[in-house]
């Protein structure tokens, strides 16, 4: 039992981890959402970041599949048009973000018209 426990201490930490790194980048809002409200099963476990859904996943194992599906379900049950998204992480490593290409595609989109933007 000591071991799930502190699991869900290193989950809980690295979704404050990720709030608190967010809050560098500017956005001031972003909380983890165990912090206020529980875990509701359909809220992104970051908020924060507009349009995005957010998984946070610190494991040994990765199951990107499984991982990227819960967002998918998690942001469809929300019902807001999120943009599925998966933070991951394992010990002594980088972060790494997994998404559909879908969702890749409209964050790109919307990149690239922010450049041709500039450019007129």
């Amino acid at each position: 039992m000591a071991k799930k426990i502190n699991s869900k201490q290193k989950g809980a930490r690295f979704e404050r981890q990720l709030a608190s790194i967010f809050r560098d980048y500017g956005y001031s809002e972003s909380h983890s959402t165990a912090q206020y409200c529980g875990n509701t099963g359909d809220a992104s476990d970051v908020v924060g970041l507009p349009s995005l859904h957010i998984e946070a996943k610190h494991q040994e194992t990765m199951r990107l599949y499984d991982w990227v599906e819960q967002a998918k379900r998690d942001a469809a049950a929300n019902g807001e048009g999120k943009i599925p998204v998966v933070f991951h992480k394992k010990n002594n490593a980088e972060i790494l973000v997994t998404l559909p290409l879908d969702g890749f595609m409209q964050i790109y989109r919307e990149y690239e018209a922010g450049l041709a933007e500039r450019s007129v």
